[in-house]
């Protein structure tokens, strides 16, 4: 029996997925302090080369996972930070980390395996050590917050996937045990919704937000080694109804997007794309760019935005990977100089203005020709149209001048 909303159902869930699937302290420390502590489930799903055949054998994080000293930092000798558990003979799974000065993130996600381990890949025609890595992880919170997600998540690395569950993670500590303020997935946000509740006498409705000027164009661009990857040109305006802290009620904003106040970060690869814009260190807007290499085209696939402003009484997080804009064809960037609104949630969207990207293929830092969305390409098309309904009203005017004009002759001919 589930309560409304799959309440029971979902928790039920997690357990099960916690109950199977053991989970796994990972702490390192620096003379007395801990860095970087992990509670986590993870599993491997593995394909590789048999003698006639593939084969896929899955493997779960053993409870005899340990830390790895050497290959772990908390970055004061000027590695990156990062935490590798190391199990069996040479397997690894290792999580490196990055902050922008108000959130961190798992910037890449690297397994190891050693396929002469006859006991994971039996019958194996290769004995190497196999290492992929993947930029695509989803995993940030704020400073000082622990990350914490129970529900399952499942992540391509290489030919391998990963699974993680039961998470709770924090890098870049400042006391000795995980923080008990936590920065929540949005898969547990979801998964968990709050019995309804009677509306407080002090919420109004929320009338339409007035349009302000309009935002700044800035230019971002994310890099890989010495070239540029991805290129963004756009004005951004935040539509984002929230808690208003002071006010106690419902409120509804738009803002603009300062772009000397933002910077730029992301990945590129080679289906999967993502610019990550810090907006003065309280809000985070990543776009996910995803290619079809079926059909050579590409399109805005997910949208994330997670802000923590002063008067709001608790952090927006939402996100959405279900989505299908900004849609053009590889080697050619996308342009629409209209206004677009780009809906994450029903309360949360992004207007664009004047915007051009390009994810993917990009040549000597410069845009390809664009592919213009239909918006600007209708309003290119009205001023032929009316043009031509004009010049057709003036040629039937003319046509029945001439007629008129004809038969008023006509009847003075001499008799």
């Amino acid at each position: 029996v589930c309560l409304p909303h799959g309440t029971l159902c979902f928790l039920v869930l997690c357990c099960l997925v916690l109950w199977f699937v053991r989970a796994v302290t990972l702490e390192l420390r620096e003379g007395n302090s801990t860095c970087i502590k992990a509670d986590l489930s993870a599993s491997f799903s593995i394909t590789y080369n048999t003698t006639n055949t593939l084969t896929t054998v899955k493997v779960d994080l053993p409870d005899s996972t340990t830390v790895d000293q050497g290959s772990s930092s908390c970055g004061s000798d000027g590695r990156p930070v990062s935490l590798v558990g190391v199990f069996g003979p040479g397997h690894t799974l290792g999580l490196s980390f990055s902050n922008n000065g108000s959130m961190y993130s798992v910037n890449m996600l690297i397994i190891q395996y050693n396929l002469s381990d006859s006991a994971l890949f039996p019958l194996s025609n290769s004995s190497g050590v196999v290492t992929v890595m993947t930029e695509s992880v989803g995993m940030w919170a704020w400073l000082n917050t622990t990350y914490r997600c129970v529900s399952p998540a499942s992540i391509p690395v290489g030919g391998a996937i990963v699974t993680f569950s039961g998470v709770k993670m924090e890098a870049y500590m400042t006391q000795e045990d995980l923080s008990p303020v936590e920065s929540v997935c949005t898969a547990d946000q979801e998964g968990t919704t709050a019995a309804p509740t009677t509306p407080s006498p002090t919420t109004t409705p929320v009338p339409s937000p007035t349009p302000q000027d309009l935002p700044e164009q800035g230019t971002y661009a994310v890099t890989k080694g010495n070239d540029t990857c991805l290129m963004a040109r756009m004005g951004l305006q935040l539509n984002i109804t929230y808690t208003s802290q002071s006010k106690n009620n419902t409120v509804q904003e738009v803002v603009n997007i300062h772009p000397n106040l933002t910077t730029a970060s992301g990945t590129c690869g080679a289906s999967i794309s993502t610019l990550v814009l810090d907006h003065e260190g309280n809000t985070i807007i990543s776009f996910t760019f995803t290619l079809n290499t079926t059909s050579n085209k590409y399109h805005l696939s997910g949208l994330v935005l997670v802000a923590n402003w002063s008067d709001m009484s608790e952090p927006v997080s939402v996100s959405n990977s279900n989505l299908a804009y900004l849609t053009s064809v590889l080697g050619r960037s996308y342009s629409c100089n209209s206004e677009q609104s780009l809906i994450i949630t029903e309360a949360v969207s992004i207007n664009t203005f004047r915007l051009q990207v390009q994810p993917f293929a990009v040549i000597s830092n410069q845009f390809a020709t664009a592919v213009e969305c239909q918006i600007d390409q209708d309003q290119m098309l009205i001023p032929i149209v009316v043009g031509a309904a004009l010049s057709g009203l003036v040629l039937v005017v003319l046509i029945a001048y001439l007629i008129g004009r004809k038969r008023s002759n006509a009847g003075y001919q001499t008799i």
